[in-house]
């Protein structure tokens, strides 16, 4: 075996697992618990968590012409001395939070 063949094999087998790796993760959601650790982070930045939930199943979502799947969460939390509780949307995809409101 040549070892120029070997190299360009190797070479070529390495961009074809990147590339490859690349369109999964595009394809295949993240976890719920990655996507809810991510979110809880953010609020802890402006207060202690009390409790958090999230749907472990995403569902479909859409917003005018906009299709994805998305979380759904909520997170309890005291803020300056007071309880709020907040429902949140994430795309499952990315883990970018859509929208939060007050409950």
């Amino acid at each position: 075996m040549n070892w120029k063949s070997f190299i360009a094999g190797s070479i070529t087998g390495l961009i074809g697992g990147y590339c490859l790796r690349k369109v999964v993760e595009e394809k295949v959601p993240l976890s719920g618990e990655r996507v809810l650790t991510s979110v809880k982070n953010a609020f802890k930045k402006e207060g202690s968590i009390d409790g958090s939930w999230l749907q472990m199943k995403p569902e479909d979502y859409q917003k005018h012409a906009i299709k994805t799947k998305i979380y759904r969460g909520g997170i309890m939390r005291t803020h300056q001395g007071e309880r709020q509780a907040f429902e949140f949307i994430a795309d499952a995809y990315t883990g970018s939070v859509l929208d939060v409101y007050p409950v």
